[in-house]
Order: C-alpha cells, then structure tokens, then sequence
C-alpha cells in the first residue's frame, strides 16, 4: 500500500487524513510545530483559556459528515455543541442595542424594525433573499465541488442586483457590496455597519467586494451559529482521535522543506532534518504560493489568481487580545458582541488604504463564552478580535502591538463593557503570531472563495497542475474558515478515491 503524506496538522490537513485513512490509505501527517490544529489553536495559563484562532463554528453540517463518514459517531457524541443565541449583540457610536436571534431570519427582522425604525428588516431581508440566490448559484462550485476546469462562469458575479434607474444606468462598473449598502439599504448607518461588518471580518473591502458578498450574512442567519465546548480548540482535538483511531501516523517537528517528483510526478518529500518519506501522492495544506518544490513545472497552481484589483495592502489579518478578567461573567451577557466603529470609513481607510492611519476606534468583536471550563471558578475569559493591516505595519516593534490593544479594549469600554476594571492580565496576538504560527503568508485571514470580481476571490484549485500533489486549506479552495477547509478535504479525499 503507497503512503499518502498530508503536510499539516491544521483542521484541512486532519480532516483529509481522516478521511483519506478511512478510504484505505497509509496516511503520514508531517507537522512542521509540535502540535496539531495549525490555526485552531489554543493559549492557556493560571487556569485560564483561549481559542487563538476562530471561536465559533457555522455550516456544523461539515463535520456532522466528517465524524459520520470516518467513524458512524454523530458530532455530538464527539464534541459538546450548543447553538449560540443570541447570535449576536451589536452596539453602535450612536448608543443603539440590537440583539439578533440565532438562525432566526424572521426574528432578525423583527429586531431590526425595533432597534432603526418600521421597514428596515423588510430591507435587510430583501438583500438576504438576494443572499440566497447567491448561495443557490454558488453552493455546489464554491464548496461541495472541485474547482471547475474553467472558472470562467464563476467570474461574473451572481447577485440579481435590481434594475439601474436614471444615470445610474450608464454605470458599467460591478455592483459591489458597498453599493447594495447604499442602494438597497437606502444608506442607513446600521444596516450598513451590520452588512460591511461580515466583509470586514473575513478581510474583504466592502468598497471592492463583490455584491455576492451579501452570502456571508445570509449563510450565518440562515443556518446558525454554534460553540464547541472547551473551545473550538476541543475540535481539533475530536478530529486529530479520529486520525489516531484510523492508525495515522504523525510525525510532528518533522518540518517540510521540499516536494520531490520524478517523471513529472510526486514521489515523495524531503524534511529539514534531511530524512525523505516517498510518496506518490502528497496533499498539502500549506499556501501554494510557499509550497517548496523541486522539480520543474508550471509555477503557478490551477486556479491560483491575483489579489483583485483594490486590494494594495493584500488580504488583512487579525489581532486577538485574550482577557483573562476578576470575577463571573455577568448574567445575561451575549456571548458574541460586536462593538461598530465610530467612523466606518476611517476604519475601512486604516486596514485597506496604504498610508492611511490606523482607526483609533475599529470594529471589535468579543467572545465571551458562558463555559467554566475556560477559566478558574468566579472569572471570566474573553477574546477580542479586530480587523487590521497584515501588511505595511511591523507587528512586532515595540509598542506597534500594545497600541492597538489598547485601542480595541477602549472601544469596547467606551460601549460599556467595563472590561478593563477587571483586568488580571491580557495577551497581544497579531498577524505576526499568525503568521509564525501557522506558515500562511503574512499573517493574513483565509478568505472563502467568492464568485465575481472577475475570479480574483477564487482560490487555488485542490487538484495541482504537478501530478499526485493535491492542496488543502485556506491558500486552496473554497477558501478559509472552518467549514470550508473542512469541505477542501471532503473534496480532496474524493478527488484521490479509495485505495
């Protein structure tokens, strides 16, 4: 039986050796750190614990069928899953408060007309039904399929953007996300926040971004959200037992540094300790743009497309600041809420626009899991998280860090949190750790793939043009985020076959 070599224990790389193993296959993980979960991470200390990469889970769908088809176990027997309600609370420069329901549309709605006023869900509803057209169109593509051979109809964007009317008509540029905000939101402040605040977080320019976009928003009130217990650290390590359960082999601190082939095929990879693992088919969940390898070929993976234009500081990355807090969280708190920017477009100016100055008071979403088993009786541990420049800034001068620390916990006392009182101690994590962490390019944040902007939001194809080498991961399609690597290794293992 040849060995399969998966480079990298994050969730992409897990998930295809899991499945891969179940289809038969000797399966080598090589693990550059010496642990698993890449970006799943996790920080403890003085009883206290942090996710450091993403802390809640949509589209659960994805590793329901991970955990049926690899061991006939339901996810919940696995992991303790709850659904998060409220889904959110968001707070805003001008004092409003809205609560939205978790996998609610109808009760968004109704919370929408309360908080801005008569006729503003009937709006956002009218763009989520534009959403679900979007995630009809690009569903099967964009994530439960192979890259197509050609992508071309994938250029074009699918949002049913409304008729032009007047001069509007002589426009010819493509319908963005800032422009649905402004036409069919009719501009509103919080509509509009609520709308760019899902681009924002996934590293996209709403003045850029497609209108198709607006699957974002839809796909999280549509089909929820959900917390892991323990953190979605205890995930990673459901699907890493899995692995070890269907006898795959880890090899961590076993750090790649070369992709061989011969014939114009794979035959294996070289480590940095100068031992070689022959292969005749190697997955990797590395960015394709870093993938060390030695023989000749095209330099450029299927699929692989330029940053669209726009896009000068290249994809952002994010900076966490783990709180661990004196005394309980405070009875009735949301456990996710968003803190808007006071002035949204200094803040999209700051992240995107070279030269620009950082906002002195960004968007910054907080966690704050109700789950003791985060923190020592009586505390409270919370995670900030704010969208910023992986690029033009160096993260790890002195003070670069802590500044912006202090800007993110500013903005969320300023709303009335009251989380700096409380403060025992905090931990900075920028996309410099990111970056260190997990080899990706820079420290920026994987972004789903996205149809429109002429392919620029497509990601790299799973299937290399190098024969035998197959790429997993945020770097490859469909994109970043837990669902979707955990869909490029469902792809992935059936684009390799049984054994």
């Amino acid at each position: 039986m040849a060995r399969i070599v998966v480079i990298g224990a994050g969730m992409s790389g897990l998930a295809a050796a899991a499945r891969l193993a179940t289809l038969g296959h000797r399966v080598t993980v090589c693990e550059a750190t010496g642990t698993y979960g890449g970006m799943v991470g996790r920080y403890e200390r003085d009883g206290f614990a942090f996710d450091t990469g993403p802390g809640l889970l949509t589209l659960p769908a994805v590793y329901r069928d991970l955990a049926l088809k690899t061991g006939r176990q339901p996810l919940e027997e696995l992991v303790g899953l709850a659904p998060v309600d409220p889904e959110s609370r968001h707070l805003f420069a001008d004092g409003t408060d809205l609560l939205l329901p978790n996998a609610s549309r109808g009760g968004v709605a109704q919370a929408l007309d309360a908080a801005f006023g008569a006729g503003s869900g009937e709006r956002w509803s009218t763009v989520m039904n534009r959403g679900r057209a979007v995630w009809e169109a690009t569903r099967r593509p964009l994530l439960e399929e192979p890259l197509p051979a050609d992508p071309e109809p994938l250029h074009a964007d699918p949002y049913p953007a409304p008729p032009r009317r007047g001069l509007a008509r002589l426009r010819r540029a493509p319908w963005t996300l800032a422009d649905v905000a402004a036409t069919e939101l009719g501009g509103h402040p919080g509509l509009t926040a609520l709308l760019h605040e899902h681009a924002l977080r996934f590293g996209f320019d709403p003045r850029t971004a497609p209108a198709g976009a607006t699957v974002l928003p839809y796909m999280e009130q549509s089909f929820g959200v959900w917390y892991v217990r323990g953190g979605i650290r205890a995930l990673a390590d459901a699907v890493y037992e899995r692995c070890l359960e269907r006898a795959v082999e880890f090899r961590f601190d076993a750090r790649v540094v070369e992709v061989t082939g011969e014939a114009g095929r794979v035959d294996g990879v070289e480590l940095a300790d100068g031992s070689r693992l022959a292969s005749t088919t190697v997955v990797s969940a590395m960015d394709a743009r870093v993938l060390p390898t030695g023989w000749t070929g095209p330099s450029r993976p299927r699929g692989e497309r330029p940053d669209p234009p726009g896009a000068r500081r290249g994809v952002p990355g994010r900076v966490g600041v783990l709180l661990a807090l004196r005394g309980a969280r405070p009875p009735g708190t949301a456990h996710r809420t968003v803190v808007h920017a006071a002035d949204p477009a200094a803040e999209r100016a700051g992240v995107f626009d070279p030269g620009a100055p950082l906002t002195d008071r960004p968007t910054v979403q907080v966690l704050r899991p109700d789950d003791p088993t985060l923190h020592p009786g009586g505390h409270e541990s919370v995670v900030l998280t704010a969208t910023a420049p992986s690029m033009d800034l160096d993260w790890t001068a002195p003070g670069v860090a802590d500044a912006f620390a202090d800007r993110m916990l500013a903005q969320a006392d300023a709303a009335g949190l009251g989380l700096r009182e409380r403060l025992l101690w905090r931990v900075v994590r920028t996309p410099a750790d990111t970056a260190r962490e997990s080899g990706s390019l820079l420290g920026s944040v994987p972004r789903p793939a996205l149809a429109g902007s002429g392919g620029g939001h497509l990601q790299t194809a799973n299937e290399s043009s190098r024969p035998g080498l197959h790429l997993v991961g945020g770097a490859a399609h469909p994109g970043g985020g837990l669902a979707r690597v955990g869909m490029s290794a469902s792809i992935t293992a059936g684009l390799i076959g049984p054994a």
